[in-house]
């Protein structure tokens, strides 16, 4: 019953649950339970369902009162029904009987009917087959007639015959799978004499046409083999008699060892012939704008496949990948043979006729260029890994001071990297089916580039001994070397673009898709970006080693105060030598390199400078809070020692000693600070400078 058909009485507003929730198709006990223990007790809803239960009740009980008389009434009408129900039962068994004569006799004549039609067809096929018979007994007598020895070899219109023959043929094929009767059996054996008679005869006029390159002659002789249906067997005649023997004469070891060209050579012999010998062919075959045949195709059938299996048998070791040299010339001189070999295919139907041969494609995967790159990358890869292997030492610098204003790389290692990254796009190790890998590997060496130069500037170097000797710069050996390791990075990266121009000109076909995925991320701007990222680490490592030979002269700066405690000097004029020792290091690396690296150096010595004057200030600020605290300290004694001893105090005589410390502290500040713009750098791009000229001025002036 459907719902539209339950008029169930509606449950109190106050209740859990509604009237409708009972009369769902998808009714669950206790799935209606559940839903609604989470909203009310299980005691509520127990009292609910009672409540519902005595309304069901009290509908039901309605219900029956008020349809009792209907159901009194439906028991009374049925009386005699039984009886009207046999009256009916007679005539209805009388009229099924007649039904079932009809469909016997229409079941019958269907049968009768069906009979005629079949031994009708019979007939009319007896009389086809008898009328095919007669044609066959009259074709057979005329190719018998047309084919005779002496008639055919004498007559000068030879090809005339064999079109004549050739519409022969067709009528007897035609009326021979036309006929019926077993008696064209002992008639087959004829026929297919006859063929095979003529089949020698036109094969032998076909090829006599093909050596006489008569152009008029061969296209009769290639419209009877369209019209015989015998187009392969032209194909393979020219395969078998013409094509095969010089392929034979030209594919073998001997040519491909001896010749210095070696199988490029061989290519082009077979290019030849194919342009000599089939070239008549394939006018007449590929050419549409001309008088041509069509449905042959001697470039595939006829050549292509005899050149592939006589390469699979004779030298298929010019697959081997082993020598990649070898493997790579011979490849390309492949690549070109077939892309000429494509160039002769006219039409796009021809061309895709090639492509799509399964031999044609064979040949290409038994270029196993997979290996050849895992070759390639081998070879590559343990080269960089040689050079960069090898531990950090003077040695990996190439070039002097000089070469850093020159388009050359200063390191062993860079330079290695950037002629490996060259040779994997050079024409000998290149190969266009391999561009995704290529471009991969390029990839990877940038990042393993990227990943020794972090390891280089965590390596310990050792101490070196020259450091006391500051007459030449260049005893700084790591310092060297990060400033080369800086630049070659800096010219790495600026070369990178010019690696994309070299690979966007070996694409055959640029689209703008393949360059957003050559430049784009996780290529090469990803790379740059990421190299980038290096050269902050390199400046902290220059600045560091930079700081290393100045910070420890200014330990000097402790033992000023000892200079002019009760040693009666005078006031100091001249800066302390420690002054001249701390900066004479960062002078000579501008002497030395200002004219080289202009740039790089002004922003090195700024951050070197900057870090040095907070040491330096840091050691200022200790030696005037020491003098200050001392300065006090004797002022409290001396106060001590007047009420002592009843005495007035006496007033100071002279400049003090602490006053000479700190004249000589602001005399020493000055002259580093000279000695900075002596360097053409500006105290105002050097931080820490202005506060440590104010922290000297501020204390001679208490």
């Amino acid at each position: 019953m459907s719902k539209e058909n339950i008029n169930l009485p509606k449950a109190p507003k106050d209740l859990c649950f509604s009237e409708i929730d009972f009369i769902q198709s998808n009714f669950n006990v206790d799935t209606f339970l559940q839903e609604h223990k989470k909203s009310t007790k299980l005691e509520t809803m127990r009292d609910d369902l009672g409540i519902y239960l005595k309304l069901l009740r009290s509908a039901m009980i309605d219900l029956i009162n008020r349809d009792y008389t209907d159901f009194v009434n439906l028991s009374s009408n049925l009386i005699g029904l039984d009886k009207a129900i046999n009256d009916l039962q007679t005539p209805l068994g009388q009229l099924k009987e007649e039904v079932m004569q009809v469909q016997q006799t229409l079941d019958d004549e269907i049968i009768a009917i069906t009979h005629n039609i079949t031994e009708s067809k019979k007939i009319r096929e007896y009389k086809q087959s008898v009328f095919s018979l007669q044609h066959i007994y009259k074709s057979l007598n005329k190719l018998s007639s047309i084919l005779s020895l002496n008639t055919f070899l004498e007559s000068p219109a030879k090809i005339n015959i064999l079109e004549q023959a050739a519409a022969e043929f067709n009528q007897l094929h035609f009326h021979m799978s036309r006929c019926k009767l077993d008696i064209i059996n002992d008639k087959q054996n004829v026929c297919e004499k006859l063929e095979q008679s003529y089949m020698t005869h036109l094969n032998e006029f076909f090829l006599a046409c093909i050596q006489e390159r008569n152009s008029t002659l061969l296209i009769h002789c290639l419209r009877i083999y369209v019209t015989l249906d015998k187009i392969c067997d032209a194909e393979n005649l020219v395969k078998k008699e013409i094509v095969s023997p010089l392929i034979y004469s030209v594919i073998n070891i001997e040519h491909l060892q001896t010749d210095l060209l070696g199988l490029q050579n061989i290519y082009n012999r077979l290019l030849n012939i194919l342009n000599v010998e089939l070239k008549q062919l394939l006018d007449i075959t590929l050419h549409p704008n001309r008088l041509s045949v069509k449905g042959f195709n001697f470039l595939v059938n006829s050549f292509w496949i005899d050149v592939e299996e006589k390469i699979e048998l004779y030298i298929k070791c010019i697959f081997a990948p082993g020598d990649p040299v070898i493997f790579h010339s011979r490849y390309v001189a492949t690549l070109e043979f077939l892309e000429k070999l494509e160039a002769e295919c006219i039409t796009p139907e021809s061309l895709v006729v090639l492509k799509e041969n399964s031999q044609y494609k064979n040949f290409l995967k038994k270029w196993n260029l997979p290996v050849y790159f895992q070759i390639r990358f081998q070879e590559i890869a343990s080269g960089i890994e040689t050079a960069l292997t090898e531990p950090i030492s003077p040695a990996f610098v190439k070039g002097t001071l000089q070469t850093l204003t020159k388009n050359d790389f200063s390191l062993y290692a860079t330079s290695v990297m950037w002629e490996n990254l060259e040779k994997i796009w050079d024409n000998d190790v290149y190969l266009y089916q391999l561009f995704h890998r290529f471009w991969k590997f390029s990839l990877q060496i940038c990042a393993r580039y990227q990943t020794w130069i972090q390891t280089a500037l965590k390596e310990i170097w050792p101490i070196e001994n020259e450091i006391g000797n500051l007459s030449k710069v260049e005893h700084s050996t790591k310092l060297n070397f990060l400033i080369c390791l800086y630049k070659d990075l800096e010219r790495f990266v600026n070369m990178l673009p010019s690696l994309l121009e070299i690979a966007r000109s070996k694409l055959k076909q640029e689209t703008p898709i393949v360059l957003k995925l050559l430049k784009g991320y996780d290529s090469l701007d990803e790379t740059i970006k990421n190299l980038k990222t290096v050269c902050p680490q390199i400046t902290e490592e220059i600045v560091n080693e930079l700081l290393k030979q100045c910070v420890t002269h200014l330990k000097q700066v402790s033992d000023i105060p000892r200079l002019f405690r009760r040693t009666k000097r005078d006031v100091p004029t001249k800066p302390c030598a420690y002054v001249k020792n701390t900066l004479q290091f960062l002078v000579k690396f501008h002497a030395d390199y200002k004219k080289v690296i202009p740039e790089n150096v002004n922003n090195w010595l700024e951050l070197a400078l900057s870090s040095l004057t907070k040491h330096y200030l840091v050691s200022v600020t200790d030696v005037l809070t020491s003098v200050q605290k001392t300065e006090e300290s004797l002022r409290r004694l001396k106060k001590i020692r007047d009420k002592s001893t009843g005495s007035l105090p006496s007033e100071a005589q002279g400049i003090s000693d602490d006053e000479k410390i700190r004249i000589q502290l602001q005399v020493d500040v000055q002259a580093y600070a000279n000695l900075i713009t002596e360097m053409e750098i500006s105290t105002s791009n050097v931080h820490n400078v202005e506060e440590l000229l104010h922290a000297v001025k501020t204390a001679t002036k208490r």
